[in-house]
């Protein structure tokens, strides 16, 4: 019996697909106070230059701006306090090997609701790329898509 996920993706982050080679993708929970849930249900986060590092034996995600509730009153959040994230100790220990020896960095890809109401970030493993790098990922897309045109302009001829 297939269980069927359906989860509500409430930001994901481009930029780290072009800036980043992912190697490695893990789901973590993320500890948030109660006007955090209230801003990520209505979308207002961003995860642009944001990052997670592993301090203390704790993983915790940096620079993920979520910003305050709109109907929130004094009891508002800081929109950029750091957010610790829910690993297992064999997961954490792992990053921290894998971040210490062969400079990967974590980052979050994309932060979604589980089919179960839970708050999640999906974080990976990434090596970042050089800017030579970032060019021929460019052009390898650019060539695909070429090939897709070509492709379907020779279906379109037969039909």
């Amino acid at each position: 019996m297939a269980r069927e996920r359906t989860e509500k993706v409430v930001a994901t982050n481009r930029k780290a697909f072009h800036d980043y080679a992912i190697e490695e993708k893990l789901e973590a929970g993320i500890v948030l106070k109660g006007t955090e849930v209230k801003s990520l249900r209505e979308g207002r986060v961003n995860l642009r230059d944001s990052y997670a590092s592993v301090d203390h034996g704790q993983v915790v995600l940096h620079h993920c701006h979520i910003s305050p509730y709109s109907h929130g009153n004094i009891m508002n959040h800081d929109p950029l306090r750091p957010r610790r994230l829910l690993l297992h100790r064999r997961e954490i220990s792992k990053l921290l090997g894998k971040t210490q020896q062969k400079g990967l960095t974590l980052i979050p890809l994309r932060i979604y609701f589980s089919s179960r109401g839970q708050a999640k970030v999906e974080i990976a493993l990434a090596k970042g790329k050089k800017q030579y790098d970032r060019r021929e990922a460019i052009k390898a897309r650019e060539a695909g898509r070429e090939v897709e045109r070509a492709m379907k302009s020779i279906r379109r001829g037969r039909s």
